[in-house]
């Protein structure tokens, strides 16, 4: 973190009601443009998924330290966001609902998704059809039960971060859906983690804070 940011906690207004929300952004004296506005999404609700995830933390800190804003929130249903679970379906109607938010709030800038297991399922559907969204990064893509083909019409530039050991999507399915997907993809792969990079969050961060600064040398 970068320790100069501000955190609001908020609702914001969802399809199926009010949507309970965390927004960081650069504090007052050390604002600017940032060159980027980024979502990050919550693994499954129905096992305790949460915009507190430690996953999405890390993913949002890491956006957070580059001085970029970051928006969390809770899919229906979880937390005290409103509504129930959906499967997936009213979920990417959440998330669509967050990016309008975030561009509301930040005229002009590029959006990036970034999502987390079924966060990534749901987000990256949403994110690969959203024209403000620039850049998608997929955590523990949960490729063993969750159908990712809508990533082959999807050209946009991808990180893709997995563990070796991820008990939800076997790194085999992953290198070989990386692989065949158009545009400009990057998978990082993290030896000896599971689903949840226990013990290996510091491998998580060095991934996503490395790609981005790669991203933007080349952009600038």
């Amino acid at each position: 973190m970068t320790g100069t940011h501000d955190s609001r906690n908020f609702f914001l207004e969802g399809p199926a009601g009010r949507l309970e929300a965390i927004l960081w952004t650069l504090s007052a004296p050390t604002r600017h443009r940032p060159p980027l506005a980024a979502v990050v999404c919550h693994p499954h609700p129905l096992y305790g998924g949460t915009m507190h995830n430690k996953v999405v933390y890390q993913a949002a800190k890491s956006l957070d330290a580059l001085g970029h804003p970051v928006l969390r929130f809770n899919f229906r249903g979880a937390g005290l966001s409103a509504g129930k679970h959906d499967h997936g379906m009213g979920e990417q109607e959440d998330v669509r609902a967050a990016l309008d938010f975030l561009a509301k709030q930040f005229p002009g800038v590029p959006l990036f998704l970034a999502g987390f297991s079924f966060g990534a399922w749901v987000g990256l559907n949403v994110g690969c059809e959203y024209a403000r969204v620039s850049h998608l990064i997929g955590l523990g893509i949960p490729v063993n039960s969750s159908d990712f083909s809508f990533l082959h019409r999807c050209r946009k530039p991808k990180l893709f971060v997995h563990g070796s050991a991820d008990q939800y999507g076997a790194i085999r399915k992953v290198k070989t859906l990386v692989a065949s997907l158009p545009g400009e993809n990057h998978l990082v792969v993290v030896e000896g983690a599971d689903h949840f990079f226990a013990e290996k969050l510091d491998q998580l961060d060095a991934a996503i804070t490395n790609w981005l600064r790669e991203v933007f040398r080349l952009r600038h």
